[in-house]
């Protein structure tokens, strides 16, 4: 999240609107968004019901895989990446600076 952060005022800049989803309450994200000073929307799905929903719960560490999607203004999604390579927003960020472009 904090890499997202970093690049957040690229991301806006290419008409991208950052949120964090996590299986926390939404009190536990407020807290984790100030401690890691965080400033884009961090939403909560307490229970996992989407979570499971999209097939990214973990069993083995009862918790949700990571993921970052890119969802167009039409709802589709068009671009994803999942577990260690959603560490990174360097590829997200590119994406969203061409598609901008591209507009």
């Amino acid at each position: 999240m904090q890499n997202f952060q970093q690049n957040l005022e690229k991301l806006e800049a290419a008409d991208t609107q950052v949120l964090g989803v996590s299986m926390d309450s939404t009190f536990s994200n407020a807290a984790w968004a100030e401690k890691i000073a965080v400033t884009f929307p961090l939403l909560s799905d307490w229970g996992g019901d989407v979570t499971r929903q999209y097939g990214l719960y973990n069993p083995k560490y009862k918790a949700a895989r990571r993921v970052n999607y890119v969802i167009d203004k039409s709802g589709k999604v068009v671009e994803m990446q999942i577990d260690n390579d959603a560490v990174d927003p360097t590829k997200i960020v590119t994406f969203c600076e061409r598609h901008k472009t591209k507009e």
